[in-house]
């Protein structure tokens, strides 16, 4: 009699049916071969609660009832039963003790009596019970509580593959660690429609590579189990999933976008403050992207889509910042894309060249030296200036094989006015962050200069000033200063445009500062400005550094920048860039013979 039932049950297990459902066979078997009985199998949870898994002829308001209801002595019969250990009998439910709470619940239902047993595990734990509902006041016949016992052994076995399958979901949708929901239950999450407004913020830590790099995984680790803490701090009106290595999602529910702006406020602030990670003293930040949908209609890839571009936006803006995604985010990115894939064709087809903008010494107009810049030569043989592709070397990648390749057109140049005796002291060639990132960067510069000849006092490092504010975890600073132990010179380009320009003067030696052609603009007409540029002047005669003023367009700017003895400039007033024959025929002309290098 039970080989049939347990026959049905385990195949259905092995066939990959919900374990709730092979229990809800077991107890619609139960009563058809029990007349007068409702059968009834709880689960007891690892917090020592009630949770209702078959009880196919009782209503959901009774099971919902006892959902999450703690096992105890007054806990009803199943209660009682799973905290005693021991089968619990109660022949008149409305009198029963055990029943003052809930009598009223199963009493409408004809149900008078209750015979509970408890489900004990392998290892001895109580994980369940299994009882029988009468409608007379009795308790069990001998056949009733022998085919009870009987059922016992199949309860465990179904009830420990609900743990396990519940565990594996868990596994499977949940972050090793922090704890939180992972990226696959963030995607189910999201396809869920909400009934109002949805927003995802998107939190990137900024710099975990780097913490990786530095300290090792551990304290990576430790980092992000600790943002996950100071997310989850922020407010219970969101929850949080992590669903990248560095990134974490918040999806927020029927939140206004002015309450999402104070939450976003909120986790840029608890998010920036000092931590200690595996013994080690961190200051961490993190960016944000914001992407709100007020309707219904959107779906959630989109949404979640928009967020990924605001962060994106966010994090080329600045890092420890946050970003709505909106109109002008959309066509930012979609201008980055267009200008990534211009130049990634370019660079693959191999039409990037490098032009010449030269440098003047303003009090004689000899031409000193020159700053290469990159062209794109398009398909129909036109120039395309760098403003049109300029967005797509905030990639890494991209930026890393640009200057490759630069470099190969300016050893080639450079060499062939060696051989042509082109008068020149210097070429200025642009270097990104991911530039010196690579520790193979130094070894590279030294072996194309090398074997094309070329004596390194001849070439210029222009290093932006945003390379340094990048350098969270001090690894620029010891790369310039082997490269300036190799031979090369370093230009700190577009000086006075970081928060802390004399910082760097401070704490990385550089030969040459290029004040940017903000100041440059307003030279003479705005006293802040006028002051600024001779102030760096006076500084950089002091520190023995040269200085190259950008940008000059027009004569009275370089009359003032001559007066407060500024000596060498470029722009506009004295040529624009120009590829490399036409700039050798410049520097013939009017190149400086001699002066120093």
């Amino acid at each position: 009699m039970l080989l049939d039932v347990q026959n049905v049950v385990l195949k259905m297990l092995a066939e990959g049916e919900e374990p709730s459902n092979a229990l809800d066979a077991l107890c619609r078997w139960l009563e058809k071969r029990l007349p007068s009985t409702i059968a009834t199998i709880l689960l007891v949870d690892d917090t020592g609660r009630l949770q209702p898994c078959a009880a196919p002829s009782l209503a959901p308001s009774f099971t919902s009832a006892i959902q999450g209801q703690p096992i105890g002595p007054f806990q009803g019969s199943c209660g009682a039963a799973a905290h005693s250990r021991q089968t619990i009998t109660d022949i008149d439910l409305e009198r029963s003790k055990r029943w003052r709470d809930f009598a009223h619940l199963i009493l409408p239902f004809g149900l008078v009596a209750c015979f509970s047993s408890p489900v004990l595990s392998r290892a001895d734990k109580v994980i369940g019970t299994i009882a029988l509902y009468f409608t007379e006041p009795r308790g069990p016949t001998p056949l009733e509580q022998s085919i009870v016992e009987g059922c016992l052994s199949l309860c465990m076995i179904v009830l420990e593959h609900k743990e396990r399958v519940a565990e594996m979901q868990r596994l499977a949708y949940t972050d090793s660690v922090t704890g939180l929901p992972n990226r696959a239950a963030f995607s189910r999450k999201i396809e869920m429609r909400p009934i109002g407004p949805r927003s995802i913020l998107l939190v990137d830590i900024d710099n975990l590579s780097q913490v990786n790099d530095t300290f090792g995984h551990h304290v990576g680790d430790a980092l992000i189990a600790s943002t996950a803490k100071r997310l989850l701090s922020t407010g219970e009106q969101m929850q949080a999933f992590r669903i990248g290595g560095d990134e974490f999602a918040l999806v927020v529910d029927g939140a206004a976008p002015d309450v999402l702006y104070e939450l976003a406020e909120e986790i840029r602030h608890a998010c920036a403050k000092p931590t200690v990670c595996a013994g080690v003293n961190i200051r961490p930040s993190v960016t944000q992207g914001l992407a709100f949908n007020t309707g219904i209609t959107q779906s959630a890839m989109d949404l979640w889509s928009q967020a990924d571009q605001a962060l994106y936006h966010a994090k080329s803006a600045g890092r420890g910042a946050w970003t709505v995604f909106d109109a002008n985010v959309a066509t930012a990115i979609s201008k980055r894309a267009q200008a990534v894939q211009l130049l990634s064709d370019a660079l693959a087809e191999r039409r990037v060249e490098a032009w010449y903008q030269p440098i003047c010494r303003l009090d004689t107009q000899e031409l000193v030296g020159v700053e290469a810049l990159a062209r794109i030569r398009a398909a129909d043989g036109s120039v395309v200036a760098a403003a049109q592709f300029h967005e797509a070397t905030k990639d890494a990648q991209v930026a890393a094989e640009l200057t490759r390749q630069m470099i190969a057109c300016i050893a080639r140049d450079v060499s062939a006015w060696i051989s042509a005796s082109v008068p020149f002291q210097h070429v200025g060639i642009n270097v990104s962050a991911s530039d010196l990132a690579d520790d193979d960067f130094v070894h590279y510069l030294t072996e194309v200069f090398a074997s094309t000849g070329i004596p390194l006092k001849h070439i210029i490092l222009e290093i932006t000033e945003s390379v340094y504010l990048g350098d969270s975890n001090g690894r620029i600073a010891p790369q310039i200063a082997m490269l300036r132990e190799a031979g090369f010179k370093i230009a700190l380009d577009d000086f006075g445009t970081g928060y802390a320009s004399l910082t760097h003067l401070v704490s990385v030696s550089v030969d040459i500062i290029k004040i940017d052609k903000s100041f440059i603009d307003l030279i003479g007409t705005d006293e802040a400005s006028t002051a600024i540029v001779e102030g760096l002047l006076h500084i950089a005669r002091r520190m023995g550094i040269r200085v190259v003023a950008e940008g000059i367009e027009h004569a009275h700017q370089e009359r003032l920048l001559v007066e407060r003895g500024c000596q060498l400039g470029q722009g506009y007033l004295y040529a624009k860039a120009l590829p490399a024959s036409e700039a050798a025929f410049l520097l013939k002309d009017k190149g400086q013979k001699t002066g120093p290098s």
